[in-house]
């Protein structure tokens, strides 16, 4: 017995850029919000290069013409799997010290 899975996605329905970030705002209601130095393209235009986009895929990603960049919205929601980020950027937050695993010693034997 096979089962079909419908997979919706969301596309985006809206853009801005200030200096410091990207907000995309998703169909399904979400907003994604992103540091604009992960685009450095983006980071590198002025206000009106970033003003001056368009969606492509019909919202799946957007594109900047003048500045030759696209971004898809699976980037964004997902973005370890599309860019090279700095490590830290993709690590959770840590546990606090009670909360941590303990290690168990370790004992040689000899013998």
């Amino acid at each position: 017995m096979s089962t079909l899975v419908e997979r919706a996605e969301a596309l985006a329905i809206d853009v801005a850029c200030t200096e410091d970030e990207l907000s995309v705002v998703l169909s399904d209601g979400r907003t994604v919000t992103v540091p604009l130095v992960w685009f450095p393209r983006l980071a590198g235009a002025s206000a009106r290069q970033r003003a001056d986009w368009e969606f492509i895929g019909g919202g799946i990603g957007i594109h900047w013409e003048e500045i030759d960049e696209d971004i898809s919205v699976a980037s964004l929601l997902q973005p370890e799997n599309f860019m090279r980020l700095p490590y830290k950027a993709l690590q959770p937050k840590s546990r606090p010290p009670s909360q941590r695993k303990r290690q168990r010693p370790t004992h040689t034997v000899h013998g």
